[in-house]
């Protein structure tokens, strides 16, 4: 299978490191022209000199996707550049943990003006452009997190929940135009994230019994790697998908409500260390 790409003009947002960068990479391997934009000026001007040296052309641009201003002028830079724009890849956004004792409802819009808005926000910007040219191709990297809920972390399951339904209603809307839109939905993907999680754990767990206790939910027995979403993100990009339109694909390596459950198992988990910590004293 030879994916052709070399023609492609491609908007990753928050392609400075992580699932973005190595998105923005893999497009640049096949030649295509690619534009990346995140928060930190530093961190994208530094992503934008890793990607020239693949790319037929790069744009490195620092913005703020909760300034709808800030997208429209990124947009416009890239389609002056280039001509147009072909393809889209929605990935700003983190997630965020919290629960209904924890939160506010501020707290939420704030992650909703990040993720859902930021998300409507780009595929805005670009859909006339598609338009136009009658092509295009929109990948919204979601978690999976939105397809599956979780006990904990409301913001996340619910601003992920609406960028998955946002997804669906846009890929059922714009085919006729042939703009074609996609959710992927990660499971773990190890973008450094899980070593942060596993130093939260605190003294008296090994690296090996942490991991140990994560892949208890995913059936495949490994973090996915940010190359595992990159392959998906290429292929949906490309002639070979030309009859995908608002599919929902999970990133997950077979994991599925399994999810549900791993807030109770990190719990007890933690409890398990705490004791066992407790006997050694």
């Amino acid at each position: 299978m030879n994916i052709d790409l070399s023609a492609k003009r491609v908007i990753v947002t928050g392609g400075s490191r992580g699932i973005g960068l190595a998105i923005a990479k893999a497009f640049a391997a096949e030649g295509a022209r690619v534009a990346i934009c995140a928060r930190s000026e530093q961190a994208v001007n530094e992503a934008g000199q890793v990607l020239a040296a693949q790319a037929q052309a790069v744009i490195a641009r620092a913005v703020d996707v909760t300034d709808t201003a800030a997208v429209q002028a990124f947009v416009s830079e890239v389609v002056k550049a280039w001509g147009g724009v072909d393809v889209l890849v929605n990935n700003a956004g983190q997630g965020r943990g919290g629960n209904l004792d924890s939160l506010t409802p501020e707290a939420i819009l704030e992650h909703a003006n990040v993720l859902q808005m930021g998300h409507f926000r780009f595929v805005q910007a670009v859909v006339p452009h598609m338009r136009e040219q009658r092509w295009g191709r929109i990948i919204e990297i979601n978690a999976l997190a939105g397809a599956i809920p979780t006990p904990d972390g409301i913001p996340s399951v619910i601003n992920r929940a609406s960028c998955i339904a946002l997804s669906k209603t846009l890929g059922m809307s714009l085919p006729k135009d042939n703009i074609l839109v996609n959710s992927l939905n990660m499971g773990w993907i190890d973008t450094g994230q899980w070593d942060r999680h596993y130093k939260e754990m605190g003294p008296g767990v090994s690296r090996e019994e942490f991991d140990a206790m994560v892949m208890k939910v995913v059936p495949l027995g490994r973090y996915g790697k940010p190359e595992d979403v990159a392959g998906m993100a290429l292929f949906l990009a490309s002639e070979y998908a030309s009859f995908i339109s608002a599919a929902s694909i999970d990133i997950a390596g077979g994991m599925g409500g399994q999810i549900a459950y791993f807030p109770q198992l990190k719990r007890d988990f933690a409890a398990m260390i705490k004791a066992r910590n407790a006997d050694r004293q």
